[in-house]
């Protein structure tokens, strides 16, 4: 259990949220409570003294300290702390008090219950790999114009499947970044071909992954012999995303109709709640793996990103791979003459 040097930061910051400078600062012990024991002056005025202490509390608060209730750990109490000042007080702070007055300590109680491969759900995506019983689930938030996402969809994921099979289930959420011109048009498009086909929806999320540098650009304008890049705009990105999206519905024989209605309408209601989705989970950029719960970010070696699924394999008790390694750099022909 942490001590209260260890958190004195943290009192500093939550405790001095409450206070102005104003000189003083007191102990009161509130008028004590059917559930609770109400400290003696002595011990109140010893928790006011440390906490002042600890958190370098600004003159001209008052601090409040509640009656001991019970806890869950024994040998201790819990109480309350206040810090009030020009009328206005602080959420109360619980503290653990031993049952002698001794010593009060401060720790976070966190929940580990929930099964760590459905903190971030996957139900109702498409999805590679395994099946929904695999021991390790990966949730990727994508952007289908973010170049970082390509390169980590052309190049991790293939060695992911190929090394641990239906052992990983990879499932895609959209978070299409606001400076990425046609990326909400390009998940709405794939959304409308995976309502109906799951494996249609993967291929044209492949297609477009691999040829997002080339999406915009007039493809059959003559080559620029100064070899400046092609203007790109975003009504020819949207229509070219349309054609390959309808294009990959055929190859899979959906309902057309069903995917142009789609495509028109650009109903952007189911990305935009995915979109919540990451910013409450705190997403700042694209890719951004979930690995059995645990968050990775970037485009990070294959090496340590094998060693993140190997680790939840192994706390689902399911034997890894062997250990894998790297291949080694081609060695450079001799030059003649030695």
């Amino acid at each position: 259990m942490p001590n209260l040097r260890s958190t004195a930061p943290l009192l500093a910051a939550v405790l001095i949220a409450g206070c102005s400078a104003v000189l003083g600062c007191h102990a009161q012990t509130p008028a004590p409570t059917a559930a609770g024991t109400p400290l003696s002056p002595s011990v109140a005025r010893r928790v006011e003294v440390l906490l002042r202490t600890k958190a370098s509390l600004p003159p001209g608060s008052t601090i409040s300290v509640g009656p001991a209730m019970p806890s869950e750990l024994n040998g201790y109490k819990t109480i309350a702390v206040t810090v009030s000042s020009d009328g206005k007080s602080s959420h109360p702070i619980t503290f653990l008090l031993s049952d002698d007055g001794k010593t009060l300590a401060q720790f976070n109680k966190y929940d580990i219950a929930a099964d760590p491969r459905t903190l971030i759900a996957s139900d109702g995506r498409p999805a590679r790999g395994g099946p929904a019983t695999a021991p390790v689930i990966i949730v990727g938030f994508d952007d289908l114009e973010c170049p970082y996402c390509a390169r980590l969809h052309s190049t991790i994921f293939p060695a992911i499947t190929q090394r641990y099979g239906d052992k990983v289930r990879i499932v895609y959420k959209d978070f299409p970044l606001d400076q990425h011109p046609w990326a909400m048009h390009a998940a709405v498009d794939v959304n409308c071909l995976a309502d109906q086909s799951a494996p249609g929806y993967w291929k044209l999320v492949d297609t477009i992954h691999a040829h997002s540098g080339e999406i915009g650009k007039d493809l059959n304008a003559p080559a620029d012999p100064t070899g400046k890049e092609a203007d790109k705009t975003l009504p020819r990105a949207t229509a070219q995303l349309d054609t390959l999206t309808k294009t990959e519905g055929a190859d899979e024989k959906v309902d057309m109709a069903k995917l142009e209605a789609c495509i028109a309408k650009q109903d952007t209601k189911a990305v935009d709640a995915e979109k919540q989705l990451a910013i409450s989970l705190n997403l700042e950029s694209t890719p951004t793996l979930f690995i059995n719960g645990d968050k990775i970010d970037g485009a990070l070696p294959i090496d340590f990103i094998f060693g993140v699924i190997d680790d939840a394999l192994r706390a689902e008790n399911v034997t890894p791979p062997p250990p894998y390694a790297a291949p080694k750099p081609a060695e450079s022909p001799a030059s003649p003459g030695k």
